[in-house]
């Protein structure tokens, strides 16, 4: 199989891209927790069960499994339709800062996940690998995700949870992290 020079430097174009939109968000929600106390960082703020160490906790564990996805597809990652209510009530751990964890060791496995899926993304061949999706009940029978789908599902989770990690910050001291 052959490229021709264009064709090479728009895949290095789009990945590239893709990855500083990520990094971008990665450094938003990062930014939300700046400065905080581990006991700030697992304080809930809002009526939400959400806490800013629990919701990077959560962002790393959703990353590192679509990471792993798309190197080694659905058997990465658990078949949700087969979990239990236990299974379901230790994934709620992900949400909160649980007795022991420090706000620096959260964002140093974060920093750790970001970096794999950095060196997965930039050393695949192609972004239209894919693999057929684990079985859960939201996704749809028989569906396959590309790398490329599985990244922009990373951007998508990781900006929705900055700006859940924006109202709680706000929520906590005033502190935004724009305007």
């Amino acid at each position: 199989m052959t490229t021709d020079a264009a064709t090479t430097e728009n895949i290095v174009d789009e990945r590239t891209d893709l990855l500083a939109v990520l990094a971008k968000q990665r450094h938003f929600l990062r930014f939300t927790a700046r400065d905080l106390t581990d006991e700030q960082a697992g304080l809930r703020t809002t009526k939400s069960e959400l806490c800013l160490g629990g919701l990077i906790k959560h962002v790393t564990s959703v990353e590192r499994g679509w990471a792993s996805f798309i190197v080694e597809g659905p058997s990465a990652m658990p078949d949700f339709s087969a979990m239990t209510e236990d299974d379901f009530a230790a994934r709620a751990n992900e949400f909160r800062m649980l007795p022991g964890e420090t706000l620096d060791g959260v964002l140093a496995n974060y920093a750790e996940v970001a970096a794999r899926t950095d060196e997965i993304i930039s050393g695949l061949p192609d972004l239209n690998v894919s693999h057929p999706l684990p079985k859960a009940p939201w996704f749809e029978a028989d569906a396959r995700w590309s790398a490329r789908r599985v990244l922009t599902h990373i951007i998508a989770e990781t900006a929705q949870h900055s700006g859940h990690a924006d109202i709680i910050r706000e929520s906590l001291d005033g502190a935004k992290s724009m305007g």
